[in-house]
């Protein structure tokens, strides 16, 4: 079922828009519980009145649960997703009002729920970090337990068959990992949408993993390391519905034999990964190559630019000091007077100090650009060490998958002729 939720005010709206029944053929209350009032207008304004005791604007949290068409949930399946959300959102016990909706030709039915956000004992407004990942996660719960179909847009990354992994899906996945939850939310989805081992094994391989024969639990699901899984306790199914369902376990290939097939493949998206690598890695020196040319042909610019900028002011400034002297008779007269002495000695002194400062200019745009190009040759050499340490664990992940492929190949060749030799002992008899 698609659960979509958000925090609101607008208690009247919201209480206006569920009771509509001009855009619903059928519109009925299901639930008003913890309110003094057993009307939607009436217990919305109650949450209202409290949330001005807080600093609470968004005061309900309203939600919409929808199953898929066609599905027929009984009333006690949508109670049941109720009591899923509300625990996963942290308002259990919340005054809630439920309301069912049917519209459309198929008469689709879908129900509203709108809890109160205001803790009263703590008059304060119930904090909802996370709301929709926790709905989505819900969500993916119910479409297993009422045996839907799950929607790819909520089937988690992490069970994605890492066959399928692009390199930065496999970045992602390792950053991640893989729980209990998750794997059993994995075998349980897989085993809700098959009904023969076929379509199982299809299923389970989209999630990355394979079905096989356990050595000693029947029917197993198999992960991308080489971990069995019960598939009876991981689907939560009785060992006689799988056996129905899927036949005998002994057309299925051995633990060590799936094993090596895993790992097998697993080797050869690691080599696919490592060539991948060494490709972006090469196409990155190129443009590392080119972004170095374009800032320093860049720096040497600036750098011309800022130099004929300051040739240009010495200059500049070199005429207006030589422009003090007077000529002719002024200048004689400046002469006797000491005026001229005076003037050079300004002159000096002003040619010393601009060129203090052309030099300081100068030191400043060079170490700015030294800056930059210190800037620039840290930002590579941090993507540098990033490629360095993926493909150092894409390496070892391949040297990991090459010694399982072997060991599950030589312990699958032990039991083969370990069963030859007992088959043989049978076949001769008791020695006499």
């Amino acid at each position: 079922m698609i659960l979509h939720g958000n925090a609101r005010g607008g208690a009247g709206d919201l209480a206006r828009h569920l009771m509509r029944d001009d855009e619903n053929d059928h519109v009925y209350i299901h639930e008003v519980s913890g309110f003094m009032a057993n009307d939607l207008h009436g217990a919305f304004h109650e949450v209202e009145a409290l949330s001005r005791g807080t600093r609470c604007e968004k005061f309900l949290f309203s939600l919409s649960i929808s199953p898929p068409k066609g599905a027929n949930i009984s009333t006690e399946g949508f109670e049941r997703a109720v009591k899923k959300a509300e625990e996963a959102l942290g308002l259990t016990g919340q005054p809630r009002v439920i309301v069912f909706h049917e519209k459309g030709d198929n008469r689709d039915r879908h129900a509203h729920v709108v809890w109160s956000r205001i803790d009263v004992a703590e008059m304060k407004a119930i904090p909802m970090p996370f709301d929709r990942m926790r709905m989505k996660e819900v969500s993916r719960e119910l479409f297993i337990e009422h045996g839907l179909d799950v929607p790819r847009g909520l089937i988690n990354r992490a069970e994605r068959n890492p066959l399928n992994y692009t390199l930065d899906e496999y970045q992602h996945a390792k950053r991640v990992g893989q729980n209990a939850h998750e794997v059993k939310a994995a075998i349980q989805s897989a085993w809700a949408q098959s009904d023969n081992a076929v379509s199982l094994s299809a299923a389970l391989q989209e999630r990355g993993f394979r079905l096989a024969r356990g050595d000693r639990r029947g029917f197993v699901a198999v992960d991308v390391n080489g971990e069995p899984f019960a598939l009876a306790k991981w689907a939560g199914v009785k060992t006689k519905a799988v056996r129905e369902r899927l036949g005998p376990e002994s057309l299925l290939p051995s633990l060590d034999e799936t094993r090596a097939a895993i790992a097998q493949d697993m080797t050869c998206k690691m080599n696919q990964f490592q060539a991948e690598l060494s490709a972006r890695e090469e196409q990155r020196k190129q443009e590392a190559a080119c972004q170095r040319r374009q800032m320093v042909e860049r720096q040497r610019t600036e750098r011309a630019q800022a130099l004929e900028q300051i040739r240009q002011r010495q200059q500049r400034e070199a005429f207006e000091r030589q422009a003090r002297f007077r000529k002719g008779l002024g200048g004689v007269w400046d002469f006797l007077r000491g005026e001229t002495r005076r003037i050079k000695l300004r002159n000096e002194q002003e040619a010393r100090e601009a060129e203090q400062r052309d030099r300081a200019e100068k030191d400043r745009l060079i170490q700015s650009q030294m800056a930059q190009r210190q800037q620039w040759q840290a930002r590579n050499r941090l993507i540098e060490e990033r490629a360095r340490v993926l493909g150092q664990e894409v390496r070892q992940n391949r040297e990991q998958f090459t010694e399982r492929r072997e060991a599950a190949q030589k312990g699958y060749l032990q039991r083969r002729n370990q069963a030859q030799d007992q088959s043989r002992d049978r076949l001769r008899g008791p020695e006499r």
